[in-house]
């Protein structure tokens, strides 16, 4: 085993040191992560700390308009650290580069360089100054990246499995298909050998994500793909934890309901963004289902799994979400009682396949019904979460907790990494990356407080390169 550095002994480290600044959702921060391998595979020098770096990659999200203005903030920030002389070089990757580099660059002139979506190996290139003039085609994105590529972990204890590029679904809130080009599955042989590499690098959960992956594999003509893949994993590798994000309820394979209640090291979780329970917002929104549909789903699933976390995500202020929809949205939430719930106002874009029906609701109604949502679910955690109080359940140690060192973060198995609550431990000492038995002693809405029972399994000693088997 050998590090792809190894592949070139005689480079030597730049002088440059190059940061990051990864913005969006996961998908973009594998994207980051293969950008910083190509570098680092290169000799160029990789730093965690923005602020310190010769160079500033900002790998931008373009979902909705608060995303787009993040992103956009960050790249002003940088241009100003630019004009006082402490940063040399400005890089722009990720959805915006793709989509909307003509405009930047015209907006923005102190950018040196783009880099879309299908050109993540030019990184280096562009740290180097060699694509001043360049602007990537701003269609759709149409490569897909395999294990071969080096990858440079910026996770702790899991990471992320890339399994599918694109879109295919035509919801009419959304524009990633316009960015990240249609849905294409990587190969099986392919996935399988990047998760060998994820394990060898000492890593305890690997999430499989994709913006539809439980239609892993349908282009590529393999049956209950997700499912295969998942069996796959589970065969060749022995890595703790495997969990999968972003289920399609359209596309969802029931059969993995199975998988779960069979094999531990599947997570019982299922992340399935819902996005309302109205048929007429759904049919609005161009997805399919209704209350109704949704419920049966949620209980044939509980039925299969009876220790499942359930996560989903609503829009509210969409077209068309009058007081009555958003009534049968708070019953229908009540009623599914879901272990975690994201709650998002509607994002109006012109880019959307939907724009034309506009953006009727006013800001302040969103922002009071998507409050009014939370506060069900609020509720619906708090019961949830006091059931737990008195188990002994398996865990992962993140590290101490950024905002209060005498306690430890970490996770049990239905919180998924970044987007759920916490397991904040306040009495045992355990190493981040250890994967723990934890009492649970107290509840709040999202956190919960725990004890470290046991240590089962130190944390390895890894290498942030993910390494090259063979």
């Amino acid at each position: 085993m050998r590090g792809p550095e190894a592949k070139n002994p005689n480079h030597r480290k730049s002088t440059v040191k190059v940061g990051m600044i990864s913005l969006g959702c996961a998908k973009n921060l594998v994207d980051g992560e293969v950008m910083l391998g190509h570098l680092e595979s290169v000799g160029i020098r990789v730093t965690a700390d923005a602020g310190e770096a010769d160079v500033v990659v900002v790998n931008t999200c373009g979902f909705i308009n608060d995303a787009k203005q993040e992103s956009i903030d960050s790249i002003l920030e940088v241009v100003e650290a630019k004009n006082a002389g402490r940063v040399r070089r400005l890089v722009v990757a990720g959805c915006m580069a793709q989509a909307y580099a003509e405009e930047l660059k015209k907006e923005i002139p102190e950018i040196d360089a783009f880099i879309g979506l299908d050109e993540l190996e030019q990184i280096a290139a562009a740290v180097r100054g060699e694509l001043e003039d360049h602007l990537p085609d701003q269609h759709g994105a149409v490569r897909l990246y395999d294990h071969a590529n080096p990858r440079l972990l910026s996770t702790s204890g899991y990471a992320y499995l890339k399994v599918a590029e694109g879109c295919g679904n035509p919801c009419s809130f959304c524009h990633i298909p316009r960015m990240r080009g249609d849905f294409r599955s990587r190969a099986m042989g392919d996935l399988v050998a990047e998760a060998r590499r994820i394990e060898a690098a000492g890593v305890r959960e690997v999430v499989l994500i994709a913006q539809d992956t439980t239609r892993y594999g349908e282009d590529l003509g393999i049956d209950h793909g997700l499912r295969r893949l998942v069996k796959a994993l589970l065969d060749e590798t022995e890595i703790p934890w495997i969990r999968f994000l972003y289920a399609y309820p359209a596309t969802l394979d029931e059969g993995l309901f199975e998988l779960m209640a069979e094999h531990d090291r599947f997570v019982s979780y299922l992340d399935i963004p819902l996005q309302h329970a109205n048929r007429k917002v759904l049919k609005a929104m161009r997805r399919g289902g209704d209350a109704k549909s949704y419920s049966g789903l949620v209980d044939r699933a509980r039925a299969a799994v009876p220790d499942l976390a359930l996560r989903t995500t609503f829009i509210v202020g969409f077209p068309g979400e009058g007081e009555a929809e958003h009534r049968e949205l708070l019953e229908f939430i009540e009623a599914a009682r879901f272990d975690h719930l994201g709650v998002f106002s509607y994002s109006w874009q012109e880019e959307n396949p939907g724009a034309d029906l506009g953006d009727p609701v006013p800001e302040e109604v969103k922002a009071e019904r998507r409050a009014r949502a939370l506060e069900v679910q609020q509720s619906v955690s708090m019961a949830k979460n006091t059931s737990l109080v008195g188990q002994i359940l398996p865990a992962m140690v993140v590290g101490p907790l950024a905002e209060m060192e005498l306690l430890t973060e970490g996770r049990l198995k239905r919180q998924a990494p970044e987007i759920d609550g916490r397991l904040l431990i306040n009495d045992g000492v355990a190493a981040a990356g250890s994967l723990i038995e934890a009492e649970i002693t107290e509840a709040h809405p999202y956190d919960l407080v725990g004890r470290v029972v046991r240590v089962v399994r130190e944390p390895a000693d890894v290498p942030r390169m993910l390494p090259v088997i063979g």
